[in-house]
């Protein structure tokens, strides 16, 4: 993708020129009484539109990102998006990706921010047919497991358990899971099992996060948008939480409409088991009991990852985390 400006830089010598220009000489000023005009920002998620999404596109239909002076824009992730870079070079605003992914990105130099949890806990699992002798992770051992080769969980799990597995790359169908009742299948608890019980398949999984790997997913922009805009992110963050908190509690149709107009394969049946899971696990909102609340980060939960990663050889060296991630706020 070719590179360009930021759009917030450009903003502010737009901001700075318009007097000079915007107007022209023959146009009257602003009246001082006008709402000011909001500021495009953009969101990348991390696949198509789904209910995983549904708070931000909560907070668009519900327009709360316009109240909060916000001209906001979602755009589709998929294989590829690109996210980390689009967000480091200022092509997006805000990008959706895992805390794992983050920490080895900023360890290579990239300048992101984590600004918001968007999922407290990891809904990544391992799914096996009903009748499969597979019941606790010790038994993946010499099995075959189908998923995105290269993530962390994958070497966290061999080294927890002090077994090996064949690893077989993901290619985002369940075609050979429903053929061969042996494969294990990489799956999120929100989407995968409807496509496998769709198909007369009983199934069940074993959650990372229960194997003691449980990444918080999270919502990132780059360093200097932090530092130079922190009203601007504080704005997005919280009509986003905004919304998280009504698609999960109130009425999600209108996020639900959005989503199913721009993902002509989406349908309501996936929508509604992906934010019931969602609820049902607590995904977003995490525990209460435990400080955990939708969009919290915690220093120490990040700290541990980290510490993971280390072990793991996949941070070669420490990482220092100050400034890796937003504060809590109170």
């Amino acid at each position: 993708m070719r590179s360009r400006p930021s759009r917030l830089w450009c903003l502010a010598l737009a901001v700075l020129a318009l007097g000079a220009c915007a107007r022209g000489p023959e146009q009257p000023p602003p009246n001082p009484g006008s709402p000011a005009p909001r500021v495009r920002v953009t969101l990348q998620t991390d696949w198509f539109p789904q209910g995983e999404h549904g708070g931000f596109y909560q907070a668009l239909a519900a327009g709360h990102y316009a109240a909060a002076g916000l001209d906001a824009e979602i755009w589709p992730g998929g294989p590829g998006a690109g996210i980390r870079l689009k967000v480091a070079r200022g092509d997006a605003d805000f990008g959706m990706l895992r805390a794992d992914d983050v920490l080895l990105a900023v360890s290579r130099g990239l300048p992101l921010v984590m600004v918001m949890a968007t999922l407290q806990h990891e809904p990544l699992a391992l799914m096996v047919h009903a009748d499969s002798p597979v019941r606790s992770f010790p038994d993946l051992a010499g099995r075959t497991v189908i998923g995105n080769v290269g993530m962390a969980w994958m070497p966290y799990l061999e080294r927890r358990f002090g077994i090996t597995f064949e690893k077989r790359q993901n290619t985002y169908g369940l075609g050979e899971f429903l053929s061969r009742p042996e494969i294990i299948q990489q799956a999120m608890v929100t989407n995968e099992p409807y496509f496998a019980r769709a198909q007369g398949r009983a199934v069940r999984w074993l959650g990372l996060a229960e194997a003691g790997y449980d990444p918080y997913h999270v919502v990132v922009a780059r360093r200097s948008l932090v530092q130079d805009r922190p009203e601007l992110v504080r704005a997005f963050v919280q009509a986003s939480i905004r919304g998280w908190h009504e698609y999960l509690t109130g009425d999600p149709a209108a996020a639900d409409a959005l989503i199913l107009q721009r993902n002509p394969q989406m349908t309501p049946g996936l929508l509604e088991h992906s934010r019931r899971e969602l609820v049902a696990g607590r995904f977003v909102t995490g525990d209460p009991d435990r400080g955990e609340r939708i969009g919290h980060l915690d220093p120490a939960r990040l700290a541990a990852l980290a510490a993971q990663l280390r072990e793991l050889g996949i941070l070669e060296a420490p990482l220092d985390l100050a400034g890796v991630a937003l504060p809590p706020a109170p």
